[in-house]
Order: C-alpha cells, then structure tokens, then sequence
C-alpha cells in the first residue's frame, strides 16, 4: 500500500520492513526491548505530516495514536 504522499511511499514501506523484521524476530519471540524502528517512524510521520498539508487533508476532529495517548498525568 502507498502512503498518502508519493514522497513517502518509500519510507512507508521501509519502516513497515523494519517493523515486521522486528515484530516477527524480536516481539513475538518475548524480546520487546529497545526501538529499532522509531528514527524510521518519526521521518515518515513527519513526511506523511507534510504530505497532508500540502493536499489539504482535513484531520479536524480526527484522534491519533501517539507517545501520550491513553496515559494520564499521573501514570508512568
């Protein structure tokens, strides 16, 4: 599947090829240390960021996961 920026597409599917090495090598073997993926992340949310203002995607309203998501003030 393409991302929403052509620009991104790349990206996407690197980050997806990492992910699916370390959740079937890693996580799935009980080894859920470590981030190996998440500079790959970050650069294509940030593309993909970008992709949407320039398309002028309206995301008013929309909820997306993110670091904080589901957690409280208080909670570690």
């Amino acid at each position: 599947m393409n991302s929403v920026g052509e620009a991104c597409t790349e990206l996407k599917r690197e980050y997806d090829q990492c992910f699916n090495r370390w959740f079937a090598d890693k996580f799935l073997k009980g080894d859920s240390a470590g981030d190996p993926c998440g500079q790959l992340f970050k650069r294509y949310q940030l593309c993909v960021q970008k992709a949407i203002k320039e398309k002028d995607i309206p995301i008013e309203g929309l909820e997306f996961m993110g670091p904080s998501k589901g957690k409280t003030e208080n909670s570690s």
